[in-house]
């Protein structure tokens, strides 16, 4: 039999009020949509939206339902749409949305939701999530473990199936590093690279620490800082300024266009992520997809995306000395086969296809625990 699946968006982009524009700029959305349609299902997307639109592109459907002037009423649209759509699962993507999920739990069909980095709600908002989620039939995450502190808080009920997926994959491919390079303006022995905003959870305190560690017994290593928001740049700024030394093998390379990033990962010999907590880790995928080694933190996600790679080293959020040792024991250790390990263990493990399979085989799970229920 062949599913037809409501995957349900919730996020109205306060910018992009065309539905092509929106797709353009939220591109893991219509990936795993075509990911799920790969695996054999029947995909429809259902996405508030400023603009209302229908149309299929790569054998997905898209349903764009407008709500820019009428917030209020969204939920209830939704519903109506979905169930126009009559589908066999619904996937409705965020732990954010309670009453969208209590409504959509009175359809027919049973309900999936998937976790985008959300943390169990403070008492106001955590009844009113387990009041939304008290028919969910399933939850999502990235690694099972993650779902713990929403079981603990009663914000997922104690029958609702646990399953482990990536949020998402990554379309980056290896390339030449030498290339790469000179696209970039990288150079290092090793080249470290760090992406992510500044701030307390990204921890890029830490990262410079460890970085400043690690050069202790890797002369020739260089750190490449990608970043988004500021909260922590004086901070940072003023670490460096304590060190003209390390300062001169710090580069802060800002925001980068998205192409720029796959170019960085193929220039740079190993990835360092020191989160303290994550949804998934979009940047260790894009990463692991261009056949990074990485020392990452030991946080549930992080190890769920790495699982048993031995071009992988783990650390303790926040703890730099471990971050160093991890880098200089890989350091040591690459080699023109460890880019081609990660690179196996991501088509394996990670990608596009693998995650759409892992999909339609949850939904055909839960379909299958609904009926006998």
């Amino acid at each position: 039999m062949r599913l037809r699946i409501a995957q349900v968006n919730c996020v109205l982009d306060p910018l992009r009020r065309e539905p092509e524009t929106l797709l353009a700029a939220w591109p893991t959305l219509p990936a795993i949509a075509e990911a799920t349609a790969g695996a054999g299902a029947e995909v429809v997307v259902v996405q508030v939206s400023h603009a209302g639109a229908r149309f299929t592109r790569r054998g997905v459907r898209y349903h764009f339902i407008p709500v820019g002037t009428a917030r209020a009423l969204a939920p209830w649209r939704l519903r109506h749409a979905v169930r126009e759509v009559a589908p066999d699962i619904i996937h409705l993507n965020g732990l954010d949305f309670p009453l969208h999920a209590r409504l959509l739990s009175t359809l027919v069909a049973p309900v999936v939701v998937q976790d985008h980095a959300s943390r169990a709600a403070r008492p106001r908002l955590g009844r009113l999530r387990r009041w939304g989620h008290a028919h969910a039939a399933a939850a999502l995450f990235t690694a099972e473990a993650q779902a713990e502190p929403f079981r603990a808080a009663r914000q997922l009920p104690a029958r609702t199936s646990i399953f482990a997926v990536p949020e998402s994959s990554s379309g980056f491919e290896p390339g030449d590093r030498a290339e790469a390079r000179v696209r970039t303006g990288v150079r290092g022995n090793p080249a470290i690279l760090w992406i992510g905003r500044l701030d307390a959870n990204k921890d890029p305190l830490t990262a410079i620490h460890a970085f400043r560690l690690a050069r202790e017994h890797l002369p020739g290593a260089e750190l490449w800082c990608v970043h988004s928001s500021d909260a922590l740049l004086p901070a940072l700024e003023r670490r460096l300024a304590e060190d003209s030394a390390l300062a001169r093998h710090v580069h802060s390379l800002g925001h980068v266009p998205h192409a720029q990033v796959e170019q960085l990962c193929r220039a740079c010999d190993l990835l360092l992520a020191t989160s303290h907590r994550e949804g998934s880790g979009y940047a260790l995928i894009e990463a692991l997809a261009c056949g990074l080694p990485s020392v990452v933190s030991d946080i549930a996600p992080f190890r769920a995306l790495v699982g048993d790679l031995a071009e992988s080293r783990f650390a303790a959020p926040g703890d730099a000395p471990a971050f160093a040792e991890g880098l200089v024991s890989l350091a040591r250790e690459a080699s023109a086969q460890s880019r081609t390990a990660v690179r196996r263990h991501f088509d394996a493990h990670l990608a596009f296809p693998v995650v759409g399979r892992r999909l339609v085989d949850i939904y055909r799970t839960v379909i299958a625990r609904s009926a006998h229920a």
